[in-house]
């Protein structure tokens, strides 16, 4: 392999992780989240799946799985017809799924932040309830 061609690789996978990273970051802090849905300027969703919901959710969150606005949209699609001109803050399980879901939707025009994780929700001794 050259040594052009091997840097060329090393550029990618650089770039690559670096876009990995600002996808997986969260955009921001859990208690400027809860001021902010307590507003009525941003709406808190939890992009986990079902099943995940029984451990508990943040209590402003609204529950629309990942993988309905990757698919039919049943739930999303009413939902993002009712929130337009809302800030959509998103947080999943680690903060993966929502830093995709944010992307997702700001590539359709949405104002979508990814706040993260449950868990980091729940260390800023934030309210939380059972589904």
């Amino acid at each position: 392999m050259s040594v052009w061609l091997q840097i060329a690789a090393g550029l990618a996978l650089a770039y690559g992780l670096w876009r990995m990273f600002r996808l997986l970051r969260p955009g921001i802090a859990p208690e400027v989240a809860a001021r902010d849905a307590a507003a009525g300027t941003a709406v808190i969703i939890d992009v986990r799946e079902p099943a995940e919901w029984a451990a508990g959710v943040a209590a402003p969150a609204v529950l629309l799985p990942l993988s309905d606005l990757r698919g039919a949209r049943r739930e999303w699609g009413p939902f993002l017809a009712a929130h337009r001109g809302r800030r959509l803050l998103l947080y999943c399980a680690v903060g993966g799924r929502s830093g995709l879901a944010a992307s997702l939707l700001r590539r359709e025009g949405w104002v979508a932040e990814n706040l993260g994780s449950f868990p980091r929700w729940q260390a800023a001794g934030l309210p939380v309830r059972r589904p």
